[in-house]
């Protein structure tokens, strides 16, 4: 118990870190491209309470990370949460839709970089390391070596979280419903009249959907994501 609340931790203080990159790489890309609304907001900076929303950066993680421990599974296994949404103003862009969905990627696929970063920290550690190759193959799979150093398995293990947490941000933020990232893009390739009525989805439709299809989605996603940052991990 004591260490699956130790994770638990690394888990949440990576989720905020991450949702906090997420939203910074949104107001750094629309700063970018023209508009300064949310710079001016002071919202281009990883300073988590500038990004913070009480719901779903901390009472949802909360749940979802720590709840299993004392027997609220509803939310199990689901490593994600939100932040405090960054303020865009299109009108300022040059190119109105091109920007916006720069703008709108730039959140998911700062979530990538940091995968990308973890696993490089992994590949260095596998090849680098003495037994560091099996230290990071059993680590991901879910072992812990307690014969390795315990800073550098601790420094595995949270890389590797940082995979997890960042990989399931990554689908999460681009499935395409109000207000995730997806459904951005999926509105700016609608037709006008299509697009008043994806704006009528009312919140709590859009988190109905989220609930019941939002899981099946990342599941159907991260399982072959997962496996292949495995396998490559194998292959290093």
């Amino acid at each position: 118990m004591q260490l699956q609340f130790l994770v638990g931790v690394f888990e949440f203080v990576l989720l905020i870190f991450s949702l906090s990159f997420h939203e910074c790489a949104h107001a750094w890309m629309a700063s970018r491209l023209g508009d300064q609304t949310a710079r001016m907001q002071g919202r281009v900076t990883l300073n988590p309470m500038y990004h913070v929303d009480p719901i779903g950066t901390l009472i949802f993680p909360v749940i979802a990370i720590f709840g299993p421990m004392i027997g609220i599974g509803m939310f199990a296994g689901l490593l994600i949460g939100w932040a405090k949404p960054t303020p865009v103003i299109t009108r300022n862009f040059r190119k109105i839709v091109r920007d916006d969905n720069l703008t709108t990627l730039a959140g998911p696929f700062s979530n990538a970089l940091i995968v990308l970063a973890a696993f490089v920290v992994l590949a260095v550690i596998s090849l680098a390391a003495p037994g560091g190759h099996q230290m990071v193959l059993d680590t991901f799979e879910g072992g812990l070596n307690m014969e390795a150093p315990s800073g550098l398995q601790a420094f595995v293990l949270i890389a590797i979280l940082a995979i997890q947490v960042n990989l399931s941000l990554f689908v999460f933020n681009l499935i395409p419903i109000p207000p995730l990232d997806g459904s951005r893009i999926v509105r700016n390739m609608l037709p006008y009249n299509a697009v008043v009525q994806y704006d009528r989805i009312s919140g709590w439709v859009s988190w109905i959907l989220m609930i019941v299809f939002g899981r099946f989605i990342m599941g159907l996603f991260l399982v072959p994501l997962h496996a292949l940052v495995g396998f490559a991990l194998w292959l290093v």
